[in-house]
């Protein structure tokens, strides 16, 4: 690659008329000189510019040349400088040997052979033109190297996100279809066991006390299927940013107590006693349906894994904002493990001991608090149970706020 480099060359003499009349010579496209009067002007230059070659006059008032020379070798910023001395003096005196010593790498007597000086100028100067090359090539090559590796990194963070959204689908499409064939199956046996009571005239078993319980039953396994595809649906939302929310005015008191008796069964079945601890009313404007959703999948899972202990839920308000807490005493959650229960199909291994799942519940239930401007917690450790809070401004940011339920094609979108 052809790159245009300037070369500066410092002259340092003590007269006026040799610094022009070594100007005038080694003049020519592409090179600057500076003229230095004193090794003390030489040195300012030397912190300001980076020199191909120095020319310094051995004789000078004050510093003279090797002394300079000497100050320079003694400096990373200018010890690779290449210095040729200029000298008037006789070669009787030695000054060459001395001025290798203090690292020239060429001595000249005066008066000078401008054919020499300019052969030896030029060769320094592509040296340096040479050096300056190579190192903007290396430069060029490591810049290259650095962007390989990082687009060779991003090709494996790639990858590992294909394998891992593959490995996602894989176990979303098990879990899926072991979640579903749960409750299919039971109804498909209690349907059989109830065919075979038919065809045996077995009509003791359909009496009116025994069918409550019998449509208690079919209506549990029904629930849950419709619970799981409710979740997927509502996934499949989010991934088309078409979950909406639609703000009205709502008592979170009188909202979290319907929760908590409509899941008095699934407690009772548990064995689990939840208790509510809230004001007579806490109003707001949120989404009835969605808020709902939140604390039944709250409650749901300190049930599910708070091994039949008691769970708590507390509704309080703190200034304009509605706070929301579920406490169990199960199995809680490894601090490794709190920020990624919150993701898509994550699970702990631990949960999976527990219960069955999809690992979609807490990922609705951010996204839903996330859409009212709210903010959920996990205060947890291994054994000692969980805290979920739940924090929801009284009124949710205007632009957050969906006031129309409905899609592109004019439809309430189906909740």
């Amino acid at each position: 690659m052809n790159i245009d480099i300037e070369s500066k060359l410092l002259l340092v003499d003590d007269l006026p008329e040799n610094l022009l009349a070594l100007e005038a010579l080694i003049r020519a496209p592409g090179r600057t000189a500076y003229r230095a009067g004193s090794a003390e002007a030489a040195l300012a230059l030397l912190l300001e510019h980076e020199f191909a070659l120095a020319i310094v006059d051995v004789q000078m008032p004050g510093m003279n040349g090797f002394e300079l020379a000497e100050l320079m070798r003694g400096t990373e910023r200018t010890r690779h400088i290449p210095i040729i001395f200029v000298s008037a003096a006789g070669r009787e005196l030695n000054y060459a040997f001395q001025g290798y010593e203090s690292g020239a790498v060429d001595f000249l007597h005066k008066p000078l052979d401008p054919h020499a000086v300019v052969s030896k100028v030029n060769v320094f100067v592509d040296l340096y033109q040479h050096r300056k090359a190579l190192r903007h090539e290396m430069d060029l090559l490591a810049a290259a190297h650095k962007k390989q590796e990082e687009l060779v990194q991003q090709l494996q963070q790639t990858q590992h996100d294909l394998e891992r959204a593959v490995r996602m689908r894989d176990d979303f499409m098990s879990m899926v279809s072991h979640e579903l064939r749960t409750p299919l199956n039971t109804l498909y046996l209690e349907a059989q066991l109830r065919q075979l009571h038919l065809s045996k005239g077995n009509l003791a078993s359909f009496s009116p006390e025994r069918l409550p319980a019998m449509i208690e039953r079919d209506q549990r396994q029904i629930r849950n299927m419709v619970r799981l595809i409710d979740d997927m649906l509502d996934v499949t939302r989010l991934r088309r940013d078409a979950l909406s929310i639609k703000p009205q005015p709502t008592d979170l008191s009188a909202l979290a107590k319907a929760v908590v008796e409509n899941l008095r069964q699934q407690a009772e079945a548990a064995g689990t006693v939840v208790t509510l601890s809230a004001p007579a009313e806490l109003r707001g404007a949120w989404d009835e349906f969605r808020i709902e959703q939140v604390l039944t999948n709250l409650l749901t899972n300190a049930m599910r894994y708070g091994g039949g202990k008691p769970v708590e839920m507390l509704v309080q308000q703190s200034g304009d904002t509605a706070r929301v807490s579920v406490r169990d005493q199960g199995i809680g959650i490894a601090p490794e493990d709190q920020a990624r229960i919150f993701e898509q199909f994550e699970r702990t291994d631990d949960s999976r001991k527990h219960a069955a799942g999809l690992g979609l519940g807490l990922f609705i239930t951010r996204k839903i608090v996330d859409l009212h401007g709210g903010r959920i917690d996990v205060e947890s450790a291994p054994g000692e149970g969980s805290r979920f809070t739940v924090e929801l401004p009284l009124q949710v940011p205007a632009v957050l706020a969906n006031p129309s339920d409905t899609q592109p094609d004019g439809k309430k979108s189906s909740q």
